[in-house]
């Protein structure tokens, strides 16, 4: 009994040191939290993607789950509906990118001639700039390109992985996503029962306002895909832009991916515009249009759309960009601001993490305002006396 006392009093004495602890303290182990959970991200990418993308799409389709089951359709049912809604939206949008690549497929001939046609210019260009001679240019182009054959196979093999990959996640998505919605209620109450009692309330406003999020986020980044999607279809055509369709929806569809989604849209069509086109004020034209709508985007668009919802400073939101590629590729590009969203909205909801939370957002009316401005603002202006003929009239 005695060494049991004993016992129980040296360990609430290390607790009392871990709370008195001093901040730097505190700080170091926050970020080494920080840097494990990236670790596990990157070691356990591929268990996560995949639940990630399944929570995702279980947020989005549970209003039409909720609506069906309200209809007295069965859980099952209402799922399997709302995911035949979603594999129709998804087949729709494949078919459509199909037949256009199927499109520029055919026209490969004629692009690389004109490719070739513009290669001569520009190899003319550097003879003349640079001094350096034709063959010179050819030798420099034959031993890249034997080194890229060389390295071929390692590039073949992580095309083949990416590709494997894409298909596990295509056939795993549905079944995660089924089980996520059917067993909603049970993880609900799994989360309130981990956590202790006093928290339930805090729990509560993080699953309400995450999953409040994620369904706007995602409601918004679709409306502002078709808008965008449009407007660079119809400045395309204008210009007489061949596959100005595609490019105009290739764009909106790697605008998900933010500030970097863009300018890779706007390289890859001026480079087939490069390749289809014989005049070069074109490639000038593609770039002032497809820049002037996505500076409409950033600006107007996304504040007024999508950064209502998520509430993220545009830093974080590149910060969050590179990171997740880094840890998880392609895929963590699309989670990235997502998951950026829901772990602010866990800091708001946690007192020792509300700095973080604050950061991470985009509030700064509050900032900026010194002793200079105080000054300005307290300042009293004495009246000046009326002159004789305001007196008088």
């Amino acid at each position: 009994m005695h060494n049991g006392m004993r016992a129980f009093l040296h360990k609430e004495s290390k607790m009392e040191i871990t709370n008195n602890s001093p901040y730097y303290v505190k700080l170091a182990f926050k970020f080494l939290v920080i840097f494990f959970i990236c670790y596990f991200i990157h070691v356990s990418k591929t268990i996560l993607i995949p639940f990630s993308f399944a929570v995702l799409l279980a947020v989005l389709l549970l209003p039409i789950v909720n609506f069906l089951e309200k209809k007295n359709f069965s859980r099952a049912l209402s799922i399997a509906i709302a995911l035949l809604i979603t594999v129709f939206c998804m087949a729709a949008l494949i078919y459509f990118l199909s037949t256009q690549i199927a499109r520029f497929v055919d026209d490969i001939p004629a692009i690389k001639k004109n490719l070739s046609d513009h290669f001569v210019i520009f190899q003319g260009w550097i003879k003349e700039k640079m001094h350096i001679s034709f063959q010179e240019q050819n030798e420099y182009i034959n031993q890249q390109a034997n080194k890229l054959k060389e390295s071929g196979t390692g590039y073949l093999s992580t095309t083949f992985f990416s590709i494997t990959e894409s298909v596990i996640l295509l056939i795993i998505l549905p079944i995660y996503t089924f089980l996520i919605l059917y067993y909603r209620d049970l993880i609900r109450r799994f989360l309130f029962m981990v956590f202790r009692r006093e928290h339930g309330e805090k729990i509560a406003n993080v699953i309400r306002s995450s999953k409040m999020m994620i369904h706007n986020y995602i409601l918004g980044v679709l409306i502002e895909m078709g808008i965008v999607a449009a407007c660079n279809t119809i400045g395309l055509m204008i210009l007489g832009i061949k596959y100005a369709l595609f490019f105009g929806v290739l764009a909106a569809v790697l605008n998900i991916i933010p500030y970097i989604g863009m300018f890779t849209a706007t390289l890859f069509t001026v480079l087939i515009t490069l390749s289809t086109s014989t005049h070069s004020s074109d490639i000038l034209w593609v770039i002032i249009i497809m820049y002037g709508i996505h500076i409409i985007d950033v600006n107007i668009l996304m504040p007024r759309i999508v950064g209502s919802k998520v509430r993220i400073n545009a830093l974080i939101s590149i910060l969050g960009v590179v990171t997740g590629g880094a840890l998880a590729g392609l895929s963590g590009l699309f989670l990235s601001v997502p998951a950026s969203a829901m772990f602010k909205i866990i800091c708001d909801q946690t007192d020792d993490l509300k700095p973080w939370g604050m950061v991470l957002g985009d509030d700064t009316t509050s900032y900026g305002k010194g002793k200079l401005y105080q000054r300005i603002k307290n300042l009293k202006f004495k009246k000046l006396p009326k002159s004789p003929k305001d007196q008088s009239a």
